[in-house]
């Protein structure tokens, strides 16, 4: 485990969209093989993405030969947020569909997919205030893949700000990709800010 700390969020979050466009360019020069990206949703990434936006603009890296994989989705977020502003082509853009007819089946078929991808290259992340990662809650298989979740009241209380502050609007269930799932990954990026995510941070280091 490499612990980097940096003043602030912005500073932490420009240092990862800077190592994510570095290592899509350092495989790019190895090899003609897509770079595989784990991506989260909710408010921690959002600054990563903006940079990475930016870069993407500006020519400094390129996502035409990336190819991605959501932890979750909210309705659009990820669209909005990074898809719709990078050059990326939409073949290659994996998100789990919440209203597929047979929901193991889209699970079973994700991590298909994302074997058949090559594995994920590295996966970026956030961290719960309880600890979870992605939408696995504290005590979930290390073993578990890509599955239906039910949320804990403090996850629904939590996420509630992505639907007017209602809990009452928040999903009980959700699908999301196993802490195996990420820790298949080449490399792991979790990134974790402000206080509130402290001792949780402590605990895990």
């Amino acid at each position: 485990m490499r612990v980097i700390i940096k003043d602030t969020k912005k500073e932490g979050s420009l240092w990862a969209a800077h190592h994510i466009a570095a290592a899509i360019k350092a495989k790019a020069e190895r090899t003609d093989k897509p770079f595989v990206l784990g991506l989260p949703t909710g408010s921690t990434p959002l600054d990563t993405y903006a940079e990475l936006a930016r870069m993407c603009a500006a020519g400094e890296v390129s996502f035409k030969n990336v190819i991605t994989f959501n932890m979750d989705e909210y309705v659009g977020f990820m669209h909005k947020n990074l898809f719709d502003k990078i050059d990326i082509p939409a073949g290659n853009i994996h998100i789990l569909n919440g209203n597929a007819a047979n929901l193991d089946k889209e699970c079973e078929d994700y991590e298909k997919a994302i074997v058949e991808a090559g594995g994920i290259d590295l996966f970026l992340g956030g961290v719960g205030e309880d600890g979870h990662l992605a939408f696995n809650e504290p005590f979930s298989s290390i073993n578990s893949r890509t599955r239906v979740v039910t949320l804990t009241q403090d996850t629904i209380e939590v996420n509630s700000r992505f639907f007017g502050g209602d809990v009452n609007l928040v999903p009980k269930q959700a699908m999301s990709v196993g802490v195996a799932t990420v820790c298949g990954a080449k490399e792991v990026l979790i990134l974790a800010f402000g206080s509130k995510k402290a001792r949780v941070v402590s605990q895990a280091i």
